[in-house]
């Protein structure tokens, strides 16, 4: 088989590809799989800019449109709101319909539109208006994660998911860390001053611009479809044996429950961070730069994170149970100390929070198999934790202070550390399986001994396989 058409066997150039047909894309090996994570990762930087962004726009909107830090939280709310339709609906119907590519297109479409609605939003000062414009970005930004996360979770060998996934995220964290450094220096220079709103329209105009480049990027490039069927019949090479209807994939059903509340906890004390820092003492402005150290040290203890884990000890529930569990420390530690040091011990819990969110997603999709579309849909949607927290947050940080407020973050860590405990004490070997397998670790041999290199023509599955026909 040619070099040419072995990559044509990996990278579909077809628009949409149905959820039943089996295509070689499940098979790639870790080389192959570079190129299509790559080209995904440069949207996980472009989420983290929206996310880091959001953190200090909440903070500033007090100041300028005078309002209250809950009903501040109300543009988190609208942001993560989106979260919760989406996947569950549109988003996730689109994905399993029309596949991946299409998807990304759908969502940076949608993710353009709310950019340019920040324009008429800021001529107006209308807060209510920046809240319905981020929830339009929200739409777009979850409509992406419906397809990038999962799309990263299983693009290469299974062993390396939480690896590949926590990689991207770093990238992420990465975005997270310029947004505060560019908000203070630049957006919010004069917090008083109009200049600050006229700043932030010229800057969703940048971004919607760049997003319409990605959009054709995503139209032209081949990359590799990965359907249900294909996650099907990995699975039952890993296990011998078929999943079961989607009711009783209870691991699944833990870690969405896992993600709900530690992402809401995540987004509480980012939202929140710089009216912590005010009551240590500091400025608006030191508050963002703060911001901006502590993300910084999130996104490079995601590529600590992603680096231990290709260490055979350190297994993925481990870390998950250990960085989880300091999160809750940290959080009882800030709330009881004042000044430097409970700014110190605030900064921590961002330390521990690195490798949480991606190590959930990718244990709670372990041995889903064709369910693993609709699995990552609910995961996606959990994200919607960060629409309900906060507000909690916000009405303590309005009653009382930010360190007593501190309470809310460590209740949604202590709600997500089930899932750890399940992970480690009931559902172990499941999880070492899939983490110890060599499937597409190295190329595969046909059947006359030639190396496949993972690849294969598609077929369609008109005669759908006894592991995937008829089931949930």
């Amino acid at each position: 088989m040619g070099t040419k058409q072995r990559l044509k066997g990996v990278f579909s150039r077809k628009i949409a590809v149905e959820d039943n047909t089996i295509t070689s894309a499940a098979n790639l090996t870790l080389r192959q799989s570079i190129i299509p994570n790559l080209l995904v990762t440069i949207l996980f930087f472009l989420w983290g800019f929206a996310y880091g962004l959001l953190d200090v726009l909440n903070s500033h909107f007090q100041q300028q449109l005078h309002i209250t830090a809950s009903k501040a939280s109300g543009l988190a709310a609208a942001y993560f709101g989106a979260y919760f339709l989406c996947p569950l609906t549109i988003s996730g119907w689109i994905l399993r319909r029309y596949g991946f590519r299409v998807t990304f297109m759908s969502g940076l479409s949608v993710l353009a539109i709310g950019c340019l609605l920040f324009w008429p939003s800021g001529v107006k000062r209308s807060f209510g208006g920046f809240c319905g414009s981020m929830f339009v970005v929200g739409a777009g930004l979850s409509t992406l994660e419906t397809a990038a996360d999962p799309f990263l979770a299983i693009c290469g060998p299974p062993r390396y998911s939480e690896i590949r996934l926590n990689l991207a995220q770093a990238v992420q964290g990465v975005g997270s860390f310029v947004a505060p450094l560019l908000a203070a220096r630049v957006f919010f220079r004069n917090a008083e001053s109009e200049a600050g709103l006229k700043n932030v329209q010229w800057t969703y105009l940048a971004v919607a611009c760049f997003v319409a480049l990605l959009i054709i990027l995503f139209a032209v490039v081949p990359m590799p479809e990965i359907t249900d069927a294909d996650m099907a019949e990995q699975e039952t090479e890993i296990v011998g044996e078929d999943v079961g209807p989607l009711r009783k994939q209870y691991n699944l059903f833990l870690g969405v429950w896992s993600q709900f509340w530690y992402v809401g906890a995540q987004v509480a004390i980012a939202g929140y961070f710089i009216n912590y820092c005010k009551e240590a003492g500091k400025t608006s402005a030191q508050g963002s730069d703060l911001l901006a150290v502590a993300q910084g040290l999130y996104a490079a203890n995601r590529f600590i994170a992603a680096g231990l884990m290709t260490i055979s000890f350190f297994r993925p529930r481990f870390m998950l149970a250990a960085y989880l569990g300091m999160c809750a420390v940290f959080s009882i530690a800030a709330m009881n100390t004042h000044g430097d040091a409970g700014i110190a011990l605030f900064i921590m819990i961002f330390v521990f929070e690195s490798c949480c969110f991606a190590t959930i997603f990718t244990l709670a999709l372990r041995g889903i198999g064709r369910h693993t579309k609709r699995g990552g849909s609910f995961l996606v949607s959990a994200i919607s934790g960060g629409a309900v927290v906060p507000p909690m947050m916000g009405a303590v940080v309005t009653a009382h202070n930010a360190h007593f407020a501190m309470i809310i973050p460590f209740m949604g860590y202590v709600l997500a550390y089930a899932f750890p405990i399940y992970v480690n004490f009931f559902n172990k070997d499941a999880m070492d399986s899939h983490r110890e397998t060599d499937l597409n670790v190295v190329p595969r041999e046909d059947a006359g001994g030639e190396k496949e290199a993972g690849v294969s023509e598609e077929r369609e599955n008109n005669a759908v396989p006894p592991a995937y026909a008829g089931k949930e």
